[in-house]
């Protein structure tokens, strides 16, 4: 039996569409998901695009964000690539479903400087058991050019 459960994607997708018409609702939405999800709020995210099975997720240019290079540090990528993964599959989670990470991958393919986006697109087919799902996530510098992509699988599946 299928949960009534509403699916906290469905809602951060609700919050999203009211606040962002709004100076600062964006801002806002941040401040709202990262008391929400509290480490993901340590890379300070800025939410681009939130759409069913889409997330553009962007993290400044700031020390707390880099390593002793000066570089993006890798796991502030990893976080960053996590959220966009997520979001960009629980916003077309149907009612009833939940997920939670089971293994994240990420290949460095250049130093990441500046701000960094991570674009994370997705289509879920009809899920009715337990489901390992493989989200890409692409994070992009600001000249749009590839640093690093994540792997990050998903079990989806039917609330208890």
């Amino acid at each position: 039996m299928i949960s009534s459960m509403q699916s906290p994607g469905v809602k951060l997708l609700k919050l999203w569409r009211q606040l962002r018409p709004y100076p600062g609702g964006s801002w806002l939405f941040a401040r709202l998901f990262s008391l929400r999800v509290p480490y993901s709020g340590s890379v300070k995210p800025r939410f681009r695009v939130l759409e069913p099975g889409h997330a553009e997720i962007e993290i400044p240019d700031r020390r707390g964000n880099r390593n002793h290079l000066s570089s993006v540090h890798a796991i502030a990528l990893i976080n960053l690539a996590e959220q966009a993964s997520g979001l960009a599959m629980l916003t077309q989670l149907p009612d009833g479903l939940r997920s939670i990470v089971t293994s994240i991958s990420m290949e460095y393919l250049k130093k990441a400087r500046g701000p960094i986006r991570a674009v994370s697109k997705v289509a879920l087919q009809s899920i009715a058991v337990d489901t390992d799902i493989d989200v890409t996530a692409d994070c992009l510098d600001r000249e749009g050019t590839l640093v690093a992509r994540a792997k990050v699988r998903w079990r989806v599946g039917p609330v208890p």
